[in-house]
């Protein structure tokens, strides 16, 4: 008799946590939608591998179903996932009053609880404020002839070569460059392979988040915990060897670290690195291989190129002599071209936001404040 109420009682919690976690606690009604599987949710379909251009499989068909606002559960979170153009817009307008930047454990577990996507609004906008000096317009424009000469040589590399995987080649091209800018890393004069665990931690980037051995998810956080630890023993070494005059981003970061009353801390530093070397590389790389596929498939656009650089060059006394800044913002069937590539290829998958009250939309949907 005891174990049948014991059972019973299970039972009846089990029952009740589904039933909690399908319905989230809100004072209104909650968008049409499923959570899936228990725990699982739909992350399976969600991270389901897909080649068109066009609205991702999984939003498309639910959109079909629910309509523009719809729930589900992802990556082991309860979401609400909206393709309406007045919420979204509602939702930016709000931002840090009814809304913040909030992403699920698993997305924090790999970039850090400290990236700038989960910052206090002051913290950001303190931090992208440091970050203008390095890498604003000013630094490009004296960086401009680097990234020319990188370039250049690239190329000429790959000319010689047989056959040449775009993605991956422009991959290790930008990463040298950012690597280089943010803290002097040079590949060639290193006994490690730091790119090498950028590509472990890339890997499991977009899996289920099982942090189980063997799995592409605990492979990525390995790849995390090895470029961190690295990180750090770089930040002494430059601590022993600190420059009059700041030279990279590890300058002004040590600079900053050393201020009295700073906001910054050694882990938010880290986090900022980490993402800011791969989102770097990893999306940029991915957009210009579009962009030679893109442009590859309509020979118009590739004559129209053609003609605006060497148009550039025939108006130079130096056919020979390096990019200039003018001759860069004049380019501007470049950036039209460039545009529509980002366009088209949509490398974020969706912008991640959290209530911080609770919101009623037009007084059809509650929009609850749900714990990642």
């Amino acid at each position: 008799m005891l174990g049948l109420c014991i059972v019973a009682l299970v039972a009846v919690g089990i029952t009740h946590w589904v039933y909690r976690w399908r319905n989230p606690r809100c004072n209104g009604k909650l968008p049409p939608g499923s959570m899936g599987l228990p725990l699982i949710g739909e992350t399976i379909q969600y991270l389901a591998s897909n080649s068109s251009f066009d609205i991702p499989p999984f939003i498309k068909t639910r959109k079909e179903r629910y309509g523009p606002i719809f729930k589900s559960q992802l990556m082991g979170a309860p979401f609400i996932v909206s393709t309406d153009p007045e919420l979204n817009m509602y939702v930016f307008q709000q931002d840090d009053k009814l809304f913040q930047s909030g992403y699920p454990d698993s997305v924090q577990k790999i970039f850090g609880k400290q990236q700038m996507g989960n910052m206090h609004v002051l913290v950001y906008k303190y931090l992208k404020r440091m970050m203008l000096t390095l890498i604003g317009p000013e630094s490009l424009k004296r960086t401009l002839p680097e990234i020319e000469q990188a370039i250049h040589t690239s190329m000429q590399q790959w000319s010689c070569q047989d056959t040449t995987e775009v993605k991956e080649a422009a991959a290790d091209m930008i990463f040298s460059l950012t690597a280089k800018k943010l803290m002097s890393y040079d590949s060639s004069n290193s006994s490690d392979n730091l790119r090498a665990n950028f590509n472990a931690f890339a890997d499991g980037l977009l899996s289920f988040p099982l942090a189980i051995p063997g799995t592409a998810f605990h492979k990525c956080l390995q790849g995390r915990d090895r470029i961190l630890s690295r990180l750090k023993d770089m930040l002494q070494e430059r601590r022993a060897t600190s420059q009059k005059q700041p030279i990279d981003f590890f300058d002004y970061i040590l600079e900053e670290l050393e201020k009295e009353g700073t906001v910054l801390t050694e882990e938010i530093c880290f986090d900022l690195m980490l993402t800011l070397l791969f989102t770097s590389f990893e999306t940029t790389s991915t957009t210009m291989t579009l962009l030679l596929k893109f442009v590859s498939g309509h020979p118009l656009v590739l004559k129209q190129l053609t003609e605006e650089h060497e148009r550039i060059i025939k108006q130079r006394e130096n056919a020979n002599s390096g990019l200039t800044w003018e001759e860069y913002k004049s380019m501007t069937f470049t950036l039209q071209v460039i545009n529509e590539t980002v366009r088209l290829a949509n490398q974020v998958p969706g912008i991640f936001r959290k209530a911080i009250k609770e919101v009623q939309f037009k007084g059809k949907y509650c929009l609850p404040i749900i714990e990642t």
